[in-house]
């Protein structure tokens, strides 16, 4: 394979990359914050893997406190992301002049570097792409995201941790502005590499504060450039799946009537469920693609439904609903949120009978659970010891 001469010359000052701030110091500084920001994503995102889908020891011990747990987790999972993506393309601009070194390949030391760039950088521009298109549901591949997402996960924190101990001497000579490597830098340099990392918080800065509204509601009004306000929605609250596509029908609810299977099952038609004794909470609905909005939810508590058809105090719930397409039509819960007093098969929302796009006639509202997991048109309760 040929390469043109500009190519083939290797370092900067010979060849035809002659930009400045294309060194070291400014590598290092954007890395710092591109790989906290990555860190955090991956933490963020296995506390919501785990949440959707747990481990079967580990259902009964997931914890139902504090009740705002996901909506923060999620929230700045999905925050991260976004404030990720000026910040890799910046890091990317100050060295790219590098991928055109000559020869492509001087050691095994500088194979394993470039091959953790090569992973690194095609990983991590795939994870963020694709999670930003998660956000408003727009998924133009042929691959299932949720498993997908979380396997590639795990491929940029691997490739992040090489390159980090790859790179790690390089890094540490240009860690602060008085490390060895950063004083031989053209001290010109410094006042304008101050004013490019500036400008790149300024941008992570103005792409956070226009679309964190939509899980942070003290900012919705500056909430620009994210997918979803949390206002806007039926009844004051957003909406992922409509009655419509999940194929429920006012015939289909003509006679709906809610089963409890346990030692003691039981059934229960709305008029009999709203002669209960109702509850009310304010909790959060948070959902994967970053948004959240605190409600006021009244209705039945799950345990007391589960004392009723003399469920063990440690039993978990299957709940089973009336939608006929999606992935979540049937889900579980473990005992510390079926018993939780604030878990509840809710009636009402906002002061006001459920909507048919929130669930209508009941659906389950938790604390600390995601939305997918708050089961809306519920139709049977089953016991499982």
């Amino acid at each position: 394979m040929l390469f043109p001469a500009w190519a083939r010359v290797g370092p900067l000052r010979e060849g035809a990359f002659r930009g400045r701030l294309h060194d070291a110091r400014t590598a290092v500084s954007l890395g710092r914050a591109l790989g906290a920001a990555l860190v955090v994503c991956f933490v963020t995102g296995l506390v919501s893997h785990y949440l959707q889908q747990p481990p079967s020891w580990a259902v009964n011990h997931l914890p139902s406190r504090p009740s705002w747990g996901y909506r923060l987790t999620q929230g700045t999972h999905v925050a991260t992301g976004i404030a990720a993506i000026p910040l890799v393309l910046a890091k990317l601009w100050t060295v790219y002049p590098r991928l055109f070194a000559w020869p492509p390949l001087r050691s095994v030391l500088h194979g394993l570097e470039r091959l953790s760039i090569l992973v690194l950088v095609a990983a991590t521009l795939l994870q963020l792409a694709t999670g930003l298109l998660n956000t408003v549901q727009w998924y133009p591949w042929p691959w299932n995201f949720r498993p997908a997402h979380w396997a590639l996960a795990w491929v940029v924190v691997g490739a992040l941790a090489l390159h980090i101990a790859v790179k790690a001497p390089e890094i540490a000579a240009h860690w602060w502005r008085r490390s060895p490597g950063t004083l031989r830098l053209p001290a010109a340099d410094g006042r304008d590499r101050r004013a490019f990392l500036a400008t790149v918080g300024a941008a992570v800065g103005a792409v956070t504060v226009t679309t964190v509204g939509q899980s942070l509601t003290p900012l919705k009004d500056l909430d620009l450039l994210a997918p979803r306000h949390p206002d806007h929605g039926p009844q004051h609250l957003p909406v992922n799946r409509t009655a419509a596509a999940a194929g429920i029908t006012a015939a289909r609810l003509a006679d709906w009537r809610l089963t409890v299977r346990g030692p003691r099952p039981y059934e229960l038609t709305l008029p009999q469920l709203r002669a209960l004794p109702q509850r009310s909470v304010v909790l959060p609905i948070a959902c994967v693609e970053g948004w959240s909005k605190n409600a006021h939810w009244s209705g039945i508590r799950i345990r007391d439904l589960l004392d009723r058809a003399g469920a063990p105090h440690h039993a978990r719930v299957r709940v089973v609903s009336l939608q006929q397409h999606g992935a979540y039509a049937v889900m579980e819960m473990g005992d510390l949120y079926a018993r939780d007093p604030l878990t509840l098969l809710a009636l009402s929302l906002n002061g006001d009978v459920l909507s048919p796009d929130h669930g209508f006639p009941a659906r389950i509202i938790a604390p600390n659970r995601p939305g997918v997991l708050q089961t809306k048109w519920v139709t049977r309760l089953e016991v499982l010891t």
